[in-house]
């Protein structure tokens, strides 16, 4: 019964075209025309078609198309959907290990994120994605984080106390804005301008590419440069449909999501280079922020993290601090 399902599943959502048996699978993500998601998960459409002569065509569903990220796990993991182009807050609710990779201030630059992610740290997420049914092609960017805000600048942890902030649905980033005294509130990204727009939140957290591709700086007076943590774009796939590919196909693939993931990569580095100027020119007050007393305040976030996955988060710091030196 389990295996006819899964078939069947796996039929309705590849689309029998030619003789030739031309498959088409979905991709989910949430982001919005012109933040690097898009435009990568769009470049990894094109090479996996390429590189495998058309008998596999990716269908990108942005902007939560094909469900909000939390449905597309769920639906990779019945093998109801192919990709997801996801975050990293949402893999974590069926993964929680993903959440290490946003202890905060861990990283100080994306780059040295990168080689981290590319190393044991990744191999030993994959293992752990492949558990769930998932399996992880690969980890793109989703930028170095900073909090906007309606109500101040924040210029120190006490600007935060009482503040409601969206976050994602994850415990990392909720653990760190209680250590700062906020008020996290989790929502679905999706919600996110509305709520920011009619005051049912003060403010959120997201890097500057969202920021700009989602509109979010139209309904936000003030930027806060905290760069309080990390998030990686997990490239997901539902291991049932993976089981179905050849070795062939499934090579491409492979090497699709890494390329594919080396321009989102540079897309996430320029638009953190770019698009201060262009959100300042939009009339949103951006302010420079010393770090070292967030630092401080946040520092009982690696003491729970450490008791929940002692060998990971030590593998994760090792590792940071090797790129840091």
């Amino acid at each position: 019964m389990k295996a006819t399902l899964i078939g069947s599943a796996i039929t309705a959502i590849f689309l029998s075209g030619t003789a030739a048996a031309q498959q088409t699978l979905q991709l989910a993500h949430n982001a919005a025309e012109g933040n690097p998601k898009w435009d990568a998960s769009e470049r990894f459409a094109e090479l996996v078609e390429e590189g495998t002569d058309g008998q596999l065509v990716v269908d990108v569903g942005g902007n939560a198309q094909y469900g909000d990220d939390m449905e597309a796990l769920t639906q990779m993991r019945m093998g109801t959907l192919a990709f997801s182009t996801n975050s990293q807050g949402a893999t974590s609710s069926v993964v929680p290990q993903f959440s290490v990779l946003g202890l905060p201030f861990l990283f100080d630059s994306l780059p040295s994120a990168w080689t981290v992610m590319d190393g044991e740290v990744g191999d030993e997420l994959k293992k752990l994605a492949e558990e769930q049914n998932l399996v992880l092609l690969a980890l793109w960017d989703n930028g170095i984080r900073h909090v906007s805000n309606n109500v101040r600048p924040i210029e120190t942890p006490e600007d935060l106390k009482g503040l409601k902030i969206r976050t994602p649905p994850d415990e990392m980033t909720v653990d760190i804005f209680e250590a700062l005294d906020a008020n996290p509130t989790p929502m679905n990204f999706s919600e996110l301008y509305i709520a920011l727009e009619q005051g049912v939140v003060d403010g959120q957290e997201n890097p500057l590419m969202n920021i700009h591709s989602s509109k979010l700086h139209e309904v936000q007076d003030y930027i806060s440069l905290t760069g309080h943590k990390y998030e990686s774009t997990p490239l997901l796939m539902s291991k049932a449909v993976w089981d179905t590919l050849t070795e062939e196909q499934q090579e491409v693939i492979k090497n699709a999501a890494i390329e594919a993931g080396e321009f989102n990569r540079q897309a996430s580095l320029e638009a953190d280079e770019e698009l201060r100027s262009v959100m300042e020119d939009a009339g949103v007050a951006f302010n420079e922020v010393d770090p070292e007393p967030f630092i401080e305040a946040t520092a009982s976030v690696y003491d729970h993290w450490r008791n929940e996955y002692p060998d990971l988060v030590e593998m994760v710091i090792n590792a940071a601090q090797s790129e840091s030196q």
